[in-house]
């Protein structure tokens, strides 16, 4: 049986956990950095017209929104943080605590659950400027915390290629 990973752990995880959401994990080898990336759509009844964060404007029926959590090595991978909702570095090959994924697992739907409420009501106010996704360090770092010892003091290493 393969050693168990930060990788297949998280995606174990988000399966059973999160099966209801679309999700999907993308791993970059070259930047030692796993993301999860997420949608959310509604519907544009009125055709508003929307600018996104590129400036691409669109009147589409049905709005996608997606965003993404990144794990990063803290000292190989290169990224702009400002392009993520959250990162979350890992130790190299140690990889990251069993806590921090269920942390993430946890919080995740209350993420998206509010976001959709948010997207949606974006769509029909016209005092709502802008959308976006929130995270709240404090959350996450609580909820890490409340995790047993075992999961803070069992590491899942970063997968080999």
């Amino acid at each position: 049986m393969a050693k168990e990973t930060m990788l297949s752990y998280l995606d174990t995880q988000l399966n059973k956990k999160l099966s209801e959401y679309d999700i999907a994990i993308d791993w970059d080898t070259k930047n030692h950095t796993i993301e999860v990336m997420f949608r959310l759509f509604a519907e544009n009844k009125t055709q508003l017209s929307l600018d996104d964060a590129q400036g691409v404007t669109s009147e589409e029926e049905v709005i996608e929104f997606e965003d993404g959590i990144i794990f990063y090595d803290q000292t190989k991978s290169k990224l702009d943080a400002e392009d993520f909702l959250a990162t979350i570095a890992f130790e190299g090959k140690k990889g990251v605590s069993k806590a921090t994924i269920h942390a993430l697992v946890r919080y995740l739907p209350e993420i998206l659950t509010t976001g959709q409420d948010d997207l949606m009501d974006f769509l029909i106010s016209e005092e709502i400027e802008v959308f976006e996704l929130s995270f709240d360090q404090e959350i996450f770092d609580r909820y890490v915390d409340e995790e047993s010892e075992q999961a803070k003091s069992t590491f899942l290493p970063y997968p080999s290629y």
